[in-house]
């Protein structure tokens, strides 16, 4: 009799531990959707071509200008929005950068600096760095308000977010860009 019990033990034993790995694995599935967030690797654009560049009107007191280069915006599985701006100085410099955008976290990032000659290099300093309004490049502060997060969670779809670029209007009314 106790051979039996045993052997009913074990099998339950074994049935259980089965059915422990079924619940792990599905608990694993259903755990898939809280994962943290992954940034895909950001794919460099082709250099910006000048009949593609747009004027963001940031209202701010510099004198610089700033335009975004429309060809190059695009939203990546990750959410971010990823776009080229050129910077002409007052001075007469110009300044190409690749950058980034999370519409979410209220962020924008810089994969790569543009040369003279066309090519890129990639950026230094990779981090993401907090959108604010006082910053000494405002036209991220106008992108994220006005083209590419007017909902702060996902991204204005680009077509949208170009179209009014090209208008040289912002698509949010509640702030200013002027």
């Amino acid at each position: 009799m106790r051979f039996k019990s045993a052997a009913c033990l074990l099998v339950l034993a074994a049935l259980s531990g089965q059915a422990s790995a079924q619940w792990r694995e599905w608990d694993a599935e259903f755990d898939e959707e809280k994962k943290g967030w992954k940034e895909i690797q950001a794919q460099i654009p082709v250099y910006p071509k000048a009949g593609s560049l747009v004027l963001v009107k940031t209202g701010s007191a510099t004198s610089h200008r700033f335009y975004v280069d429309t060809s190059s915006i695009s939203v990546g599985e990750d959410q971010v929005v990823r776009f080229t701006v050129v910077t002409k100085t007052s001075g007469g410099a110009t300044n190409v950068t690749f950058e980034g955008m999370r519409c979410e976290t209220r962020e924008r990032k810089l994969y790569a600096l543009g040369h003279a000659d066309g090519t890129w290099v990639r950026a230094r300093n990779t981090d993401w760095q907090r959108v604010v309004l006082r910053d000494l490049t405002p036209y991220h502060h106008t992108l994220y308000t006005q083209y590419f997060c007017l909902e702060r969670t996902r991204p204005t779809p680009v077509r949208i977010a170009i179209d009014a670029l090209k208008q040289g209007r912002g698509l949010n009314p509640g702030s200013t860009t002027e």
